[in-house]
């Protein structure tokens, strides 16, 4: 096959590198779609590139009968079997770290809707550590709620709760649990792709920071909120999102800038990316298809 096969295994790296296009006060919301989405496309075209070098692993068509089908045309360098194993192994454990990480996440949302009764949209735990975190809906015929526990409710003032709170909200609202997890599914098919994923997870917390400063009307307040439950509360629950979440340090910076408009750089160069990975995985499957037709009796 030829050498486009290899390349969307590489271009996640090129979007990585799109990240260092966001501007600091960019609206973080189409962001974090945005960059999803690609590291889902970018994911998959990889994935359909590893599909087709471990399928080469099948071909034993006898080398006289090829020139004899062939008939003079030229035919796509073979793919070394060590190559096709490989790929495919590696296609394999993409493929269990994706489900092992869907696993956890819903073993971790119904933990803690277990944690307490739902009222009002809330779960109350009573857990001296400060926490509020947005626990997706466990099923689907279920709604999602904002868990909070007892240690938090004594550690913020009214104003502060109502900023949290509203953080939290804006995490279901704008269901950003599929967001995450659609880029995670991505950087667990390509590890490339884990710089996306952490980016996207900070992009969710900033966009419910911006939703929480326009429901109080006071960036100050939602600073000084998210910075104190992230000092007192320690690490979160894994996998859930939260006011007192990771890169505290960032999104404090990010609040006391101005709102920002639409990271048209970042999007345009992370969409040529996507577009390179289609271009050169459809180049990669046309030469599979032809050597394919060629082995068909």
């Amino acid at each position: 096959m030829s050498v486009l096969v290899y390349l969307p295994l590489l271009l996640p790296v090129l979007l990585t590198l799109t990240l260092k296009l966001l501007p600091a006060g960019a609206r973080p919301e189409p962001a974090a779609r945005m960059f999803a989405a690609c590291a889902a496309l970018t994911a998959a075209a990889g994935a359909g590139c590893l599909a087709l070098l471990a399928l080469t692993a099948l071909d034993d068509l006898p080398a006289a009968e090829v020139r004899e089908r062939t008939a003079g045309y030229p035919l796509p360098e073979p793919v070394p079997g060590i190559v096709a194993v490989v790929a495919g192994l590696l296609l394999a454990a993409g493929a269990w770290r994706g489900l092992a990480h869907l696993r956890r996440q819903r073993a971790t949302a119904a933990a803690l809707h277990a944690a307490g009764a739902p009222h009002d949209g809330l779960l109350v735990a009573d857990w001296a550590e400060p926490h509020a975190v947005a626990v997706p809906a466990a099923k689907p015929d279920r709604a999602g709620h904002v868990l909070v526990t007892s240690g938090l409710l004594r550690l913020l003032d009214g104003p502060e709760w109502a900023a949290v709170a509203a953080h939290e909200r804006a995490h279901l609202l704008r269901r950003h649990h599929r967001t995450v997890t659609l880029a995670a599914a991505a950087a667990a098919v390509n590890p490339l792709l884990r710089p996306v994923a952490d980016a996207v997870v900070l992009l969710v917390e900033r966009s419910a920071d911006e939703d929480a400063a326009t429901a109080v009307g006071d960036r100050d307040l939602v600073a000084r909120a998210i910075a104190k439950v992230a000092v007192a509360g320690g690490p979160r629950p894994a996998g859930t999102l939260g006011a007192g979440g990771s890169n505290v340090v960032r999104r404090v910076g990010a609040l006391a800038l101005p709102r920002g408009g639409r990271p048209w750089a970042a999007m345009t160069l992370a969409a040529v990316v996507v577009l390179g990975s289609a271009v050169t995985g459809g180049a990669a499957l046309a030469d599979f298809i032809r050597v394919a037709l060629i082995w068909l009796p």
